[in-house]
């Protein structure tokens, strides 16, 4: 297996751990707002990684922070007047509900920095006491002269970091460059004790701080979007590495960009899309098979017409299996078919090899629906049971392996009395669910439009925005989404 380690900015053999348990820290949320499909991406993409490796054998022990310390939590609560601990808890705990509906594996373990404040200290100490550090009267900074390698992962030498620094001048810093371990504040909404009086923890330190408590020993894989890598992954090396003298990761794996009609997403744009406005027009799976239709190291731009063919694409996905399924379930004689035996297990050997090249995910998913495709082509026939059997088992394992769970509608079960009130007004028969009523009300609409009574059919489609659903007329039909 290889993987590109932005480290050596190239593709590097995945060596495991003798004791094939392998230590994966992915940098967390700021719960300062709602989580936003741009950290949906990250955190998919480090979850298939996560599959794979348990697919493969391997332990994988995953510690996510929590960083409930930092400017934009204390701006909002300023702003707000919102309790910071509140405040984070409400945010992070939403993000947890919404990816657990994306299927996304829970970590082992979620520190959060308020509950690591000695850990935290213990590593400043350590870094002050091996001339790494030092204080001044505004707070404790990392010399970043006691590193030599500094700079290593982003590739930028010290002219270009010092120019960047300029930014965050502080005169009591003995270099420009030089990063806060620790800010000293009076008053705050958020500090606490420390040696050096009362404060709070700069952002680098808070997670090798973390990793270091969890890891107990250098990390396999550190990832994170690829905004990360400087200031933060770099000031994380510089800082654990001259605590503790050893490596602190072997592999660092960064996500490209999530782009939103090709810009950044911003509040100021109107380009800004939380996850949970995502997942009320695209279904958990859609939005995940988007997300792999790119590598993730590669840029992606969102794109709701994509996240549409997503969606049909999901539905032949498990329309596929479950004709395959229904196959296996058939008795009869034992049918060998070399052709079909020898082009399955290429096709099941080419998903695992694109999966072994950097989790190649688009390459995977070709391979996917060739097989989807060939076994589907075999069952309208005389078939080989046992065979077709074997790649039921390997498209259920690429399935977990993404991550790829049956089709789910939109959470609207809240709104199911007033969807039943107007199938019954208009005649239907009684649905069993606020889905089946949807489906029930656009077949009535579409049967009204079919007549010409656009009076019906405008009356239809009124009502349901009043209830809360739009309506959207595609070429591929009728789609819905929650206002």
């Amino acid at each position: 297996m290889r993987v590109f380690n932005s480290l050596s900015r190239a593709p590097e053999a995945f060596i495991p751990p003798q004791d094939g348990r392998i230590i994966m820290y992915v940098c967390g949320l700021t719960p300062y707002d709602s989580a936003h499909i741009g950290h949906a991406r990250a955190y998919v993409s480090f979850d298939i990684i996560k599959r794979y490796l348990i697919k493969r054998g391997f332990k994988a022990y995953h510690i996510q922070n929590i960083t409930d310390v930092d400017d934009k939590i204390i701006k909002r609560c300023r702003e707000t007047g919102a309790d910071p601990k509140k405040l984070t808890e409400q945010n992070h705990s939403e993000a947890l509900e919404l990816f657990g509906r994306l299927n996304i594996l829970p970590a082992d373990v979620y520190p959060k920095v308020t509950e690591h404040i000695p850990d935290i200290i213990e590593l400043i100490s350590l870094l002050i006491k091996k001339g790494a550090a030092y204080e001044t009267e505004t707070g404790v900074y990392f010399d970043i002269s006691a590193f030599p390698a500094y700079g290593v992962l982003s590739g930028q030498n010290m002219e270009q970091i010092r120019a960047g620094s300029r930014f965050e001048v502080d005169e009591s810093k003995q270099d420009p460059a030089d990063f806060a371990l620790w800010k000293k504040t009076k008053g705050e909404i958020v500090e606490f004790d420390s040696p050096w009086g009362r404060g709070r923890p700069g952002w680098h330190i808070e997670c090798s701080a973390m990793s270091r408590k969890y890891a107990k020993r250098t990390l396999d894989i550190h990832g994170g979007a690829r905004d990360l890598i400087f200031p933060h992954h770099e000031n994380e090396i510089a800082q654990s590495e001259a605590a503790d003298g050893r490596k602190f990761c072997r592999y660092w794996m960064h996500v490209g960009f999530l782009t939103v009609g090709g810009e950044k997403m911003s509040k100021s744009l109107g380009n800004f899309i939380t996850l949970k406005q995502a997942l009320t027009t695209s279904t958990p799976a859609a939005l995940r098979l988007f997300y792999l239709q790119a590598h993730y190291r590669s840029p992606l731009d969102y794109d709701e017409d994509v996240l549409e063919s997503m969606e049909e694409s999901v539905e032949r996905i498990f329309n596929s299996l479950g004709l395959i399924r229904e196959a296996c379930e058939g008795k009869g004689p034992v049918h060998a078919d070399k052709e079909f035996r020898e082009k399955s297990d290429e096709l099941i050997k080419q998903f695992h090899k694109h999966m072994e090249d950097d989790f190649n995910t688009p390459e995977a998913l070709a391979s996917l629906h060739g097989l989807l495709r060939l076994a589907n082509a075999h069952v309208s026939g005389k078939h080989d049971c046992e065979q077709l059997l074997k790649v039921k088992t390997a498209i259920d394992d690429m399935l977990w392996i993404l991550g790829l769970e049956e089709n789910r509608k939109p959470a609207i079960e809240e709104k199911s009395a007033a969807l039943f009130a107007l199938v019954e007004e208009l005649g239907g028969a009684r649905p069993e669910n606020a889905g089946e009523a949807l489906d029930i009300l656009i077949a009535m609409r579409d049967a009204a439009r079919n007549k010409k009574d656009y009076k019906t059919s405008d009356r239809i489609r009124s009502r349901l925005k009043e209830i809360g659903v739009i309506l959207e007329d595609k070429p591929s039909g009728v789609r819905w989404k929650l206002a």
